[in-house]
């Protein structure tokens, strides 16, 4: 229920601009995102009479598009390799009683503590060469040094300041998967020309990341519309790990779309 309110709001926001609606498959693990799921998700919209505009853009088939933003983001001097593995990381910060990034937790977690951050670029060569698993963070302190003050405009509440510090120094891509949510989407959305960008509002703080990106990328700045989350009849998220009905079942067992509708208000 919670993606169809995403799609339909999406529809009315565009209808109401004389827009166009987009479709995007953000399938940039292609180990958890099979091609079944991307026909059954047209299928749903289809039946649920959302109508998208042109050719789907699945993420997957454009990895070279976020290595040239990445290439970019490194000319830049914003990226750097880090070695560490998740424990590792919460040990540093276990072992860093009283440092000012004690006990910090971010949107995507405990903040990173910056521990590969001042490693030569020897080190940093010889950690690659050696084979070593690796993530590639954005230096965000280094990233607002560079833009100075940003904000973006929020369809409902106005000019809003981005404070990407509260991420730490994200990771933008892994050695097994060459981008991330926050890389591909911010990438995406400038490549197809996407002007009001729709989400849901846990997704809302991921603005202050876009927008860092926007900056260092020179790319044009959508406005940006959040909408509220549908839950189940106790207020809870719906989600795939408590299983909460799809609706590709849904209509298996006879739901009708003016019962979809009238199930999430729109």
């Amino acid at each position: 229920l919670g993606h169809a309110f995403s799609a339909l709001f999406s529809q009315r926001e565009a209808e109401k601009r004389n827009g166009k609606v987009l479709l995007r498959m953000e399938n940039i693990d292609e180990a958890r995102c099979k091609t079944e799921y991307e026909t059954y998700i047209k299928e749903d919209l289809n039946w649920l009479g959302f109508d998208w505009t042109g050719a789907v853009r699945r993420q997957s088939d454009h990895m070279e598009d976020y290595q040239i933003a990445l290439q970019k983001l490194k000319e830049i001097g914003v990226l750097y390799p880090c070695f560490c593995s998740r424990r590792d990381i919460l040990k540093e910060i276990e072992n860093s009683s009283g440092a000012p990034h004690d006990g910090i937790v971010g949107p995507d977690g405990p903040i990173y503590p910056g521990t590969c951050r001042s490693l030569t670029q020897d080190l940093q060569d010889e950690g690659i060469s050696c084979g070593k698993r690796y993530a590639l963070r954005l230096d965000v302190r280094r990233a607002k040094d560079i833009v100075g003050s940003i904000s973006w405009f929020d369809a409902d509440t106005g000019e809003t300041p981005a404070k990407p510090e509260i991420f730490g120094d994200i990771v933008l891509a892994r050695k097994d998967i060459m981008t991330s949510y926050h890389l591909s989407c911010t990438v995406d959305d400038n490549i197809q020309g996407i002007s009001l960008v729709t989400r849901a509002q846990d997704l809302a703080l991921a603005t202050h990341i876009h927008r860092l990106l926007q900056q260092l990328l020179d790319y044009k700045v959508p406005v940006y519309k959040f909408h509220k989350i549908i839950g189940d009849k106790n207020g809870a998220r719906l989600s795939k790990r408590v299983k909460s009905k799809t609706i590709h079942s849904m209509r298996k067992e006879g739901f009708t779309v003016s019962d979809i509708r009238l199930a999430i208000g729109i």
